[in-house]
């Protein structure tokens, strides 16, 4: 297994963060067949496969932000108002995602991409880790 640790500034904001390029050069780099296991070590971000940049990120962000609202509901309630909604995303969007790599290029669909997936204001550097196996 080969593995690696990229920074991911997300900021002060809500954000959807394209990962693909980072994770396509580091499988490159690999080269050959196998699985990118894809993990962020945080309790408060998660990892998906999505289309980006057509409006799905901001259609994301809403949607979670209808399903788990930033309110004083929130029992896990320090840092900035509803914080404890970011506890509760990775449940709803995992802190991993796996794809499939051939010949040293991600197996993704046309419309795919792989994203950070970060609700917490209060946390703006992340690592993740990006992880080559092959058999």
């Amino acid at each position: 297994m080969k593995s690696t640790v990229i920074e991911v500034r997300t900021g002060a904001r809500e954000r959807v963060h394209d990962m693909t390029k980072e994770c396509a050069d580091f499988v490159r780099a690999c080269g050959g067949d196998g699985l990118l296991h894809v993990f962020v070590p945080h309790a408060t971000a998660g990892v998906a496969l999505l289309e980006l940049g057509s409006g799905s990120d901001e259609d994301l962000l809403a949607a979670l932000g209808d399903l788990l609202p930033a309110d004083d509901r929130w029992r896990h309630a320090h840092g900035s108002r509803g914080h404890g909604r970011s506890h509760v995303m990775p449940a709803f969007i995992p802190p991993y995602a796996t794809v499939p790599v051939l010949g040293g290029r991600l197996a993704l669909g046309t419309w795919q991409s792989v994203a950070l997936i970060d609700l917490n204001v209060d946390n703006p550097d992340r690592r993740v880790r990006l992880s080559f196996l092959t058999d």
